[in-house]
């Protein structure tokens, strides 16, 4: 009777498949609500199931089928790998691996007691079990449905997962917009959104339909916020009901005229299948003239989240510890551009430092020598397999300057972001001019003697200001340490210090269209936490420095950020790439106590009181209690000491300094400024929205 059926359903397939111009089925009566068929051979399965008790979950992969569970056989953790699979499908009598290759692995590092002691864990107390032995893949698809049916029937603690943020109902409930995405020059689809726009129609999922295969239907996109757009169903005019937000770069969206090209059905909503009895004219109307995406849009998607950087690659980066340093690092990990690096001396992996294959902060193996840099020699002599280095071209490129001519001099003052506060901007010293522009930077009043604080700019960097740029848009610039006239007047700090500031001419003054707008929804690094990606709103623009509020945070954690940093991200890159998203802090999470042992953190649980220590506002966010005095010159032998316990009080802290002169400090900087020959003040507007370079720097007269 089944072959029957199977017989008459393959019989009826070429009718099903007569389908007009937009892929509408012909005579639409026949979809009914009880249709189980699929009406497309790319969706349907002809393989024939094994007898299989109902009650048992089925997984198909490759022809093969799966059950989970039946209560017979348990899990089992690979010794060598870590996998955890079915421990019927392991290899050998005893169960310990998961394949030969990795019996073997094992055999040959048998007295590596490092490797069992990281890998060995607890094993699943569920047992499960599959028919037969299966590939790798197959088994990890069964056990991860089987870990879902089961996180969904018992009560846990709950924890946050990349895909709980409702990115949508966030936006809309607080009446706000996200930053476009070509802002975001570094991000996948950045340099091609152009066709991307509110009006457009895009062929989705018709998720209003009872039928049991999938089905397609024509949306408009009503709103846009990075990556997530409000779609409309065709057919619902004004009627919001059935709005809902969807991701524009996932599989599933398509341009208009895909389903008639590939075969697929397109099926007007249940709710409005009444509305009109010709659908395929309603269609032709409304379409007539509409913009679509383009037909390589998904190909574009897809060759953008391709990364050049591979596992094993071998770069060098800033010394999380020592910032006047670098290291040399292995990528152990890629995702959306971002890269998880391992420091080459960590011997467990967890020595690690995230950063985007962009950032400032990594280089290719040699630059450091290259240019004159600070670098802790590593202990590892020799290569692994695999391990290769980073190719140079790989790395973001640095504007070329002519040091020869007039630039920056040792001792000459500026204004630059404190990289250990991102929230301030201090009164800086240019402590060493390195080779290639670059520059070692040191912050006035907190500077170690032996300078191991010091950190690296490039000339062109858009974190280093002149002086005086800060008194002009009216940003509170923080004060050297210790320094009591106040409020701060640069000419009365130079001329007690002996020192003159660094020329304005010397510093970058291109300010792109970069297209932020005050109160734009993105995503962003936390960098003083940079494993984490939060939710956050630029709150000002200066130019093209943006203030970044990370949402439900105090503005005491807020960040100056560069307009073309590749730390920020469009709303859904998380959601696109596979990155844990950081929601909002909510107000008992930020309240709880912050003294929290840094070894129970999770790199992939959001908990708000560890996002960050709860500090006093300018504090430095690492710590540099215990650290170790050194000569800058020449490379080091010796390990930094590690991290003080969490808590203890930090000796050299940036302090905001007087902070209720704040605005006096401004007005008295205005009307004295007039009484200063070596220098005049140009106007200039704080918060510019035209992002047009405007005159904004002190002019310094010949």
């Amino acid at each position: 009777m089944e072959d029957t059926r199977d017989l008459a359903e393959r019989t009826s397939r070429p009718e099903r498949k007569r389908r007009d111009s937009f892929g509408m089925f012909d005579g639409y009566d026949s979809c009914s609500d009880d249709s189980t068929s699929s009406s497309s051979s790319d969706d349907s399965e002809d393989e024939v199931v094994p007898s299989i008790p109902a009650s048992l979950p089925i997984i198909k992969n490759n022809g093969q089928v799966y059950t989970y569970p039946d209560g017979k056989a348990g899990m089992a953790t690979c010794e060598m790998c870590g996998m955890v699979g079915v421990r019927d499908a392991f290899y050998s009598k005893t169960k310990r691996f998961c394949s030969v290759s990795c019996s073997r692995s094992y055999s040959s590092n048998s007295k590596k007691a490092s490797i069992l002691a990281r890998l060995q864990g607890k094993p699943p107390t569920k047992k499960a079990k599959v028919l037969q032995k299966q590939p790798l893949m197959a088994k990890l698809a069964a056990y991860a449905q089987y870990q879902a049916s089961q996180q969904n029937q018992a009560k846990s603690k709950a924890v946050v997962i990349a895909e709980s943020f409702d990115w949508g109902r966030y936006i809309c409930s607080n009446n706000t917009i996200g930053a476009p995405v070509s802002c975001f020059k570094h991000a996948p689809m950045g340099l091609c959104w152009e066709d991307v726009q509110e009006g457009v129609r895009i062929e989705v999922l018709n998720s209003d339909t009872n039928l049991s295969t999938k089905v397609y239907w024509i949306a408009e996109i009503i709103k846009l916020a990075g990556f997530k757009a409000l779609l409309r169903y065709e057919g619902f005019d004004s009627d919001t009901s059935k709005d809902f937000w969807c991701n524009l770069c996932i599989p599933e969206i398509h341009q208009v005229g895909w389903c008639a090209s590939n075969g697929k059905p397109l099926v007007p909503p249940k709710s409005i299948q009444h509305k009109y009895s010709n659908w395929k004219a309603f269609l032709v109307k409304r379409l007539t003239g509409a913009k679509t995406l383009p037909p390589e849009f998904n190909d574009k998607v897809h060759e953008n989240l391709q990364f050049p950087f591979k596992k094993l690659m071998r770069v060098e980066v800033v010394d999380k510890n020592y910032l006047c340093r670098t290291r040399v690092a292995l990528v152990e990990q890629i995702i959306g551009g971002r890269l998880r690096l391992v420091y080459e001396e960590s011997q467990d992996g967890s020595d690690d430092f995230w950063c985007h294959m962009y950032s400032p902060l990594i280089h290719n193996i040699g630059w450091s020598r290259s240019i004159g840099h600070r670098f802790k020699r590593s202990d590892v002599t020799k290569k692994t397999d695999g391990q290769v280095d980073a190719p140079a071209q790989l790395f973001q490129k640095v504007r070329e300057v002519d040091q020869n001519k007039d630039w920056f001099k040792d001792g000459m003052k500026l204004e630059a972001i404190d990289p250990l506060n991102l929230s301030a901007i201090c009164v800086a010293t240019v402590r060493k001019v390195l080779a290639d522009g670059f520059l070692m930077i040191g912050i006035d009043g907190s500077e170690a003697v032996d300078g191991s604080d010091w950190f690296c700019y490039h000339g062109t960097s858009p974190s280093i200001f002149p002086a005086g740029f800060c008194e002009i848009n009216n940003i509170e610039l923080t004060p050297p340490r210790g320094y009591t006239k106040l409020p701060f007047k640069w000419f009365d700090y130079l001329r007690e210090s002996g020192s003159i500031a660094a020329p304005v001419k010397l510093f970058n003054k291109e300010v792109p269209n970069h297209g932020f707008r005050q109160g734009m929804k993105l995503e962003a690094v936390d960098l003083m936490e940079p494993r984490l990606v939060c939710v956050a709103t630029v709150t000002r623009i200066v130019h093209r420095l943006l203030r970044i509020h990370f949402d439900g945070w105090e503005d005491e954690y807020d960040q100056w950020v560069d307009c073309e940093s590749p730390d920020l991200y469009p709303v859904g890159w998380c959601q696109l790439t596979g990155y844990q998203l950081q929601p909002p802090a909510s107000q008992s999470s930020r309240d709880m106590p912050p003294s929290v042992p840094k070894q129970k953190k999770k790199a992939q649980q959001y908990k708000g009181q560890k996002k960050k220590r709860k500090i006093p506002v300018g504090r430095r966010p690492f710590s540099q209690a215990g650290r170790r005095r050194s000569s800058f010159s020449g490379d080091e032998e010796q390990s930094p000491p590690p991290y003080p316990a969490q808590g203890r009080a930090r000796p050299w802290p940036r302090t905001h300094l007087h902070q209720t002169h704040k605005t006096e400090s401004l007005l008295r900087m205005k009307d004295e400024a007039a009484e200063v020959d070596e220098f005049t003040f140009s106007q200039g507007t704080s918060d510019q929205e035209s992002n047009g370079s405007g005159s904004y720097y002190i002019k310094q007269e010949p």
